[in-house]
C-alpha cells in the first residue's frame, strides 16, 4: 500500500480503540488506515487521546499543527530510530566550521536563486540575478548571504507580479498577518511545504535542527528552513502562480481577519488538494534514469546532504529541469 498523507481540516477527536485509530466529529466516526498514512497534518481543532499518540508514534508518523489561520504551531517528531552518532557529529562540524557553514549556506540561496530564474523564464518575464549569484560567491558571513537572498526575493517578487493577474500581486511580502490574498496563499503554502519538508527529515539520519543558512534555533526545525529555500520556487509558487492564473483560487476563497487576508477554509481545501497531488507528481529524475515524486526530491536532496557531511561527494543543490 502506498502511504499518503492526511489532512484534518474539522474539529474532533482523534483517539485508538484496540489496533485502529478513529476520527469521531459531528459527522460521526470513521476508522482511519494506519498503514497507509505517511504523516498527519491538522488544522482543525483536534483533542487527540494519549493511546492514539503513542500508537502513531509506534508507526514513526509525524503529526504536524497548524491553527486556526493556517500557520504552522509546531509538531509530534515521534522518537528518531535512524540516527548515527558518526553523522551527528560530522553534521555538527559542518555548523561548527565556519567554511563548510558559509558554503552550504551560499549553495542553499544559489539553488533558490536558480529555481527562481528558471520560474521566471517560464513565466517569460525579465531575466535572472547573474550579478547578485556573483556578489553571493564573495560573501564572508552569514549575515551577508542572507543580505543578498533578500534582496534576490525581493526582485523576484517584483518581476513574478508582471505575470500575476489584477487582485492577485503580491506587492510586498507580509506574514502574520498578510495583507492581501497572494500573499495569504504564499505564506499558506510555505507553512504545508516546512511541514512537508519535517516529515522526510525525519525519515533520515539528519538532525533537523541543526543548519547553515538559518540560525538553528532551541523551538523549530531550522534545517528545514535551509532546504525549503530551494523547494519554495518550485513546489510553492509554481502552485499559486498556477492557482491565481487558472482562476482555481478566487477572491471569495479568502477572509478578513487579524487586520489581515486569511483563507477560508474552502479555499485551505482547494490548495491542500491541488499541493497533494503535485507532491505525488513525477518527474523523470536525470541521474537515476527513472521516475520520482516531487515529495521524493526532498529526500534525495537530504540525501545529498548526508554524503556531503561524511565526504562522499560535495553538495549540488536541486536546481529544476522540470
Amino acid at each position: 500500500m502506498r502511504k499518503r498523507s492526511k489532512t484534518i481540516l474539522s474539529d474532533g477527536t482523534l483517539f485508538r480503540r484496540e489496533n485502529t485509530l478513529y476520527f469521531e466529529n459531528a459527522q460521526g466516526k470513521k476508522p482511519l488506515a494506519v498503514e497507509g498514512i505517511y504523516d498527519i497534518y491538522i488544522y482543525g481543532h483536534v483533542n487527540i487521546t494519549s493511546q492514539a499518540l503513542h500508537f502513531l508514534a509506534q508507526k514513526g508518523i509525524t503529526v504536524h499543527f497548524f491553527n486556526h489561520y493556517g500557520y504552522y504551531d509546531g509538531s509530534f517528531y515521534p522518537k528518531e530510530s535512524l540516527n548515527s552518532g558518526d553523522l551527528v557529529i560530522k553534521q555538527a562540524k559542518h555548523y561548527l566550521d565556519r567554511e563548510k557553514r558559509l558554503n552550504l549556506a551560499r549553495l542553499f540561496v544559489k539553488g533558490s536563486a536558480l529555481n527562481m530564474e528558471r520560474n521566471l523564464k517560464r513565466w517569460k518575464v525579465a531575466d535572472g540575478f547573474s550579478e547578485l549569484l556573483e556578489e553571493l560567491e564573495s560573501c564572508k558571513k552569514i549575515t551577508e548571504v542572507m543580505n543578498v537572498e533578500a534582496r534576490i526575493r525581493s526582485e523576484y517578487y517584483a518581476r513574478w507580479d508582471e505575470h500575476l493577474p489584477e487582485g492577485f500581486k503580491i506587492v510586498k511580502r507580509t506574514r502574520r498577518p498578510p495583507q492581501n490574498e497572494m500573499n495569504a496563499l504564499i505564506n499558506f503554502l510555505n507553512s504545508r511545504l516546512y511541514a512537508t519538508i519535517v516529515s522526510e527529515l525525519y525519515n533520515t539520519q539528519l538532525v533537523p535542527t541543526v543548519s547553515y543558512l538559518h540560525e538553528p534555533g532551541e523551538r523549530r526545525f531550522s534545517l528545514a528552513l535551509d532546504l525549503s529555500e530551494i523547494f519554495k520556487p518550485v513546489i510553492v509558487d509554481r502552485i499559486a502562480n498556477r492557482l491565481v492564473n487558472q482562476g482555481i483560487i478566487k477572491k471569495e476563497h479568502f477572509r478578513e481577519e487579524l487586520n489581515g487576508i486569511l483563507l477560508t477554509k474552502e479555499g485551505m481545501r482547494k490548495i491542500i488538494e491541488i499541493y497533494n497531488k503535485e507532491m505525488r507528481t513525477s518527474v523523470k529524475h536525470p541521474r537515476l534514469k527513472k521516475n520520482v515524486t516531487k515529495q521524493r526530491l526532498i529526500r534525495l536532496e537530504a540525501y545529498k546532504l548526508m554524503r556531503h557531511f561524511v565526504g562522499v561527494a560535495g553538495y549540488e543543490p536541486l536546481v529544476a529541469w522540470f
